[in-house]
């Protein structure tokens, strides 16, 4: 099936945002490899995982901080044109026939539910947003609470993207 020029174009911003995500997420996580559950999370506190990461980069998280919010507003606006277009077309009702169920609930899991939660989880680390909106951070029990639902959508998201990389190039052999 071919998809139209918006989608494709959306797919691939999409692509190249999420990849300087993943590596500059991992940059940050390198910074500091601890989830914690609640406010406070620092060294010397007990941590809820102890991530095996084969380094720790003190002090090296300014750039991934800067990477990370310029490719997540990349994502999130093509994202919603991606969206805006699908509902306009009415693609995820009937555009999406041809998908299997497992394919459908994927897409719809991912689209509807990760990527919104991981959008708050984003805003919820933010001591800008969280300072005008605490809600936003209370509702998820703390900023290091968000860390961990953060960390944990980001690799079922990974995974997805795995698994649909797997799925275009098996249909392109075809």
């Amino acid at each position: 099936m071919r998809h139209s020029v918006l989608v494709r174009v959306t797919h691939w911003m999409t692509a190249a945002s999420f990849m300087a995500l993943v590596v500059s997420g991992i940059a940050i996580l390198l910074a500091h490899p601890r989830l914690y559950w609640g406010e406070t999370g620092t060294l010397g506190t007990p941590s809820l995982v102890d991530l095996p990461l084969p380094m720790i980069l003190t002090g090296q998280t300014g750039w991934g901080r800067y990477l990370h919010f310029l490719a997540a507003w990349i994502c999130v606006l093509t994202g919603v044109m991606y969206v805006g277009r699908g509902m306009v077309t009415r693609h995820f009702r009937s555009g999406m026939a041809s998908y299997n169920v497992l394919q459908r609930r994927s897409y719809i899991l991912v689209i509807f539910v990760l990527f919104p939660l991981m959008i708050w989880t984003g805003f919820a680390m933010s001591p800008a947003l969280t300072s005008v909106f605490p809600v936003i951070v209370t509702a998820l029990s703390g900023q290091q609470s968000a860390r961990t639902i953060h960390f944990v959508i980001a690799n079922a998201i990974v995974l997805f993207v795995i698994g649909h990389l797997v799925m275009v190039i098996r249909s392109a052999r075809a």
